[in-house]
């Protein structure tokens, strides 16, 4: 598929296709027709598929060629930025405990060093002696206003694992 080209054509097409082998007696399964569309999908769409095959998605080809549509307007309006994040998922669980009885600080107090900020230590926002760049004043005043301004995260797609 080339740049440019309507995927809603595109997909169209090959389902046309998919429907012809079905006619000549090759009948392809759903998953492996939904697998040779969004193989011959362009570049742009890879974080869509890289998506849908992760989560295990199963879609009609009529329901897949609608959530193209969709991907293909939110790329029009975004331009090509993506940007792809993968995150362990909360478990339900408790963990145990491994024996010495010493538990790890959880929250504010797993970021705070042992033995506090040594005085060679620089901030790699400003470069100033004595913080780090999480209690840097100019960065944190930075953060508040990126997210006074509306920062939006429209392009991101975020995948849960399940470990």
């Amino acid at each position: 598929m080339s740049e440019g080209f309507p995927v809603g054509a595109h997909v169209i097409k090959m389902m046309g296709y998919i429907q012809m082998l079905e006619k000549l007696g090759f009948p392809l399964k759903d998953e492996l027709a939904t697998d040779v569309i969004l193989q011959s999908l362009s570049d742009s769409f890879k974080p869509f598929v890289l998506n849908f095959n992760m989560n295990e998605i199963n879609k009609t080809l009529p329901q897949l060629l609608g959530m193209l549509r969709t991907t293909e307007s939110d790329l029009k309006k975004n331009g090509s930025k993506s940007i792809l994040m993968v995150r362990e998922a909360k478990r339900k669980k408790k963990a145990k405990s491994k024996g010495n009885g010493k538990s790890k600080p959880k929250g504010k107090d797993a970021l705070k060093p042992e033995k506090g900020i040594s005085k060679e230590a620089k901030c790699f926002y400003c470069e100033k002696s004595g913080h780090w760049k999480r209690n840097c004043p100019l960065y944190l005043e930075e953060v508040k206003k990126s997210k006074a301004n509306g920062a939006s995260s429209s392009g991101m797609n975020v995948i849960d694992v399940h470990i």
